[in-house]
C-alpha cells in the first residue's frame, strides 16, 4: 500500500545569534491510508516544530515531505494555503477553549472552514452540513448557535473535531486534543476520535504525552527525542518491549496501582543542548544508563529490532 504521507530526512533549524537550534533533524516516517500513528516525547523533543511544518504553516530547513505521492514541502507556507492540498491536512488543537474564536458561535466555527476551503454554498446546503458534522461528532444541533463560554469543555472539543474533519481530510493531526477535559469526558471523546477514523477512513498523527492513550488509539508509535526519532514501530511492539532506553523510561513513568515493576529505569543529568550539537555523539548520551565511550563517537541510526521495529541506539537489539 502506497503511504498517504511519506516523510523524508525532514529538518527545521533556527538561527540563535551566530548558532544554529536544531529543533527538527533528518526525521523520516511515513502513514498509510487509515492508519493512526501516535508520536510521544518529553516538552522540547521538537513535536511542535514537526506538526507545524506538516500541516504547512513552517516551512522546513531541509527534507521532504510527500502527500499522496505530490510534493508539498517545497510550497511555501504562505502559497499552502491557497491551494487545493490544505483542505486534506487538518488539525485538532489542544485545548479547545484557547483554539476557538469566542466572537463565532458553533455554527459559524464549523462553517468557517467550508466557506474558505469547499463549496460554493447556498444558505440551505451549508446549513445542512454544518448540522450533519455536528450529529456525526455527537454535538445537539440545538447547541449551534451557542458561543464558546456557554459550552462545556467536552461540547467544545466536538466542535473542533467538526471543524477539523469539515473539509474531508484524509489526514488529521491531532495534538493531546483531550489534554484540557476532564478525566471522565476524555474517554468519551476518545471513543468518538476512534469511531470517527473508522467510519471515515481517516489517517491520524495523534500527538500526545498520555502513553496510554497512545497505546488504546494507535497502530504504531514514533519516539522522539531532541529532534530525532530515536524508536519507532507496532504499537504492541513499542510498549511490551522496547528497544531504546529513553523508551524504557517513558513507559517506567506511567503511574500504576497495584502493580510491582521491580525497579523503574531512572534518568539522571540534563538533556543535551539542541544548539549546534555534534553529529557524532547520541542525543541520548549523558542520561543514558548504558552509555558507554561508542555513544559519544557515533551516532546511531535507526536500524531493524524486530518486524517494523526500529531504535537509533548501539544495544539494540542485543
Amino acid at each position: 500500500m502506497r503511504p498517504l504521507l511519506d516523510v523524508l530526512d525532514l529538518s527545521r533549524r533556527f538561527p540563535v545569534g551566530k548558532q544554529t537550534l536544531h529543533a527538527v533533524d533528518r526525521v523520516s516516517f511515513s502513514i498509510a491510508p487509515g492508519e493512526a500513528v501516535g508520536l510521544v516525547g518529553e516538552s522540547g523533543c521538537g513535536k511542535s516544530t514537526l506538526v507545524r511544518m506538516l500541516t504547512r504553516v513552517l516551512d522546513p530547513s531541509d527534507g521532504s515531505i510527500r502527500f499522496e505521492e505530490r510534493e508539498i514541502g517545497y510550497v511555501p507556507a504562505a502559497r499552502f494555503t491557497g491551494t487545493s492540498d490544505r483542505a486534506l491536512v487538518q488539525m485538532v488543537f489542544q485545548d479547545p477553549t484557547d483554539s476557538l474564536n469566542p466572537r463565532f458561535t458553533a455554527f459559524d466555527l464549523i462553517a468557517d472552514p467550508l466557506r474558505r476551503l469547499k463549496g460554493p454554498w447556498t444558505r440551505a446546503t451549508l446549513t445542512a452540513r454544518v448540522e450533519e458534522l455536528a450529529r456525526m461528532v455527537g454535538l445537539p444541533v440545538e447547541l449551534l448557535g451557542r458561543f464558546p463560554h456557554q459550552l462545556s469543555g467536552g461540547q467544545k472539543a466536538r466542535v473542533g473535531i467538526a471543524r477539523a474533519l469539515g473539509p474531508e481530510p484524509k489526514l488529521l493531526i491531532l495534538d493531546e486534543p483531550t489534554a484540557a477535559l476532564d478525566v471522565s469526558v476524555q474517554a468519551v471523546v476518545l471513543r468518538l476520535l476512534d469511531d470517527l477514523r473508522r467510519q471515515l477512513g481517516v489517517s491520524y498523527l495523534f500527538v500526545s504525552h498520555d502513553l496510554n492513550v497512545v497505546r488504546l488509539l494507535c497502530d504504531r508509535v514514533l519516539v522522539m527525542y531532541l529532534g530525532r526519532i530515536v524508536e519507532s514501530g507496532p504499537a504492541d511492539a513499542v510498549f511490551d518491549r522496547p528497544a531504546h532506553p529513553y523508551t524504557r523510561a517513558l513507559l517506567a513513568a506511567i503511574p500504576s496501582l497495584g502493580e510491582d515493576k521491580g525497579e523503574r529505569l531512572r534518568l539522571t543529568g540534563e538533556p543535551r543542548s539542541p544548539i549546534d550539537p555534534s553529529p557524532t555523539v547520541c542525543r541520548f548520551h549523558g542520561r543514558c544508563p548504558m552509555g558507554e565511550p561508542r555513544c559519544a563517537e557515533a551516532m546511531p541510526a535507526l536500524r531493524p529490532v524486530g518486524d517494523g521495529h526500529e531504535a537509533a541506539c548501539h544495544f539494540a537489539g542485543d
